[in-house]
């Protein structure tokens, strides 16, 4: 478990996450910071979820700065995939059993009650008896299926935001789809790595993602810097008071700090 949140449901808490591969293995002018990398693409670690759950993908990005002042940027997509291990799944079913079990007693302890009314409880079908506890807060094995979240991650040294964007959308497709994609997914892996060059400043590419192209652009010398994230994003988060607050910071260069879950 990641973190002291005990206290929560076994499904609300958070594990410990870990990379499970990384390609290429090794580069020279831009090293794997493995720790770095695994604490931004899960800044909460690794969660459970049933079918009862919402499970829909979510994309985020992160900066790593480093000493000397550059910049890697990483997009990531996270998803969840049914959970195949029998054992995790026990696993998560005694957590439960043992959550409960410690609610129940705690329950029981702050009004002081019985063994007779307990069992009275239990009868009468009060809201704090064991029965409603396991109904209303459960995993249960033989009902319930089990997901985990897992994240794949695009690492480049501009910002192509949208550009990265499409193709995790595309290549998350082609793993969940029941038609396989028309090429191994391992080639399209190898094409975005080995075969997709910066554009040139000023110029434009169109690559070719899973399933359809992608453009993206790259100002020239004379212009603003490459910003390819949605304005609109901004105004529906922040709020058209906030952003004008936000944009009179900057103007009188003032320290910004954004905060959010």
């Amino acid at each position: 478990v990641a973190g002291e949140n005990f206290d929560q449901s076994p499904l609300r808490r958070t594990f410990k996450s870990k990379v499970l591969a990384h390609y290429p293995q090794n580069i020279e002018w831009n090293p794997f910071d493995q720790d770095a990398v695994n604490m931004l693409c899960m800044p909460k670690g690794l969660s459970f979820k049933t079918q009862a759950d919402n499970r829909d993908p979510q994309l985020h990005s992160f900066i790593i700065t480093r000493e000397d002042g550059s910049r890697t940027y990483g997009f990531v997509l996270t998803f969840y995939e049914e959970v195949t291990s029998k054992q995790i799944c026990t696993a998560m079913q005694t957590l439960y059993q043992m959550h409960n079990a410690e609610q129940y007693s705690s329950v029981c302890a702050s009004s002081s009650c019985s063994m007779d009314s307990l069992a009275s409880s239990i009868d009468e079908g009060d809201a704090t008896s064991l029965a409603k506890l396991q109904r209303y807060n459960s995993y249960d094995i033989s009902r319930d299926t089990l997901y985990v979240s897992k994240c794949i991650c695009l690492i480049t040294p501009l910002p192509f935001m949208q550009a990265c964007k499409k193709f995790l959308i595309q290549l998350y497709k082609a793993v969940t789809s029941q038609q396989p994609p028309p090429l191994p997914l391992e080639s399209y892996i190898h094409n975005i790595l080995y075969e997709v060059p910066l554009p040139p400043p000023g110029r434009s590419l169109k690559f070719y993602g899973v399933y359809e192209p992608i453009i993206c652009q790259r100002p020239g010398p004379s212009e603003l810097p490459l910003s390819d994230y949605p304005l609109r994003e901004v105004f529906e988060l922040l709020g058209l008071e906030n952003l004008v607050q936000l944009f009179t910071c900057v103007l009188l260069e003032m320290q910004i700090l954004l905060y959010s879950q």
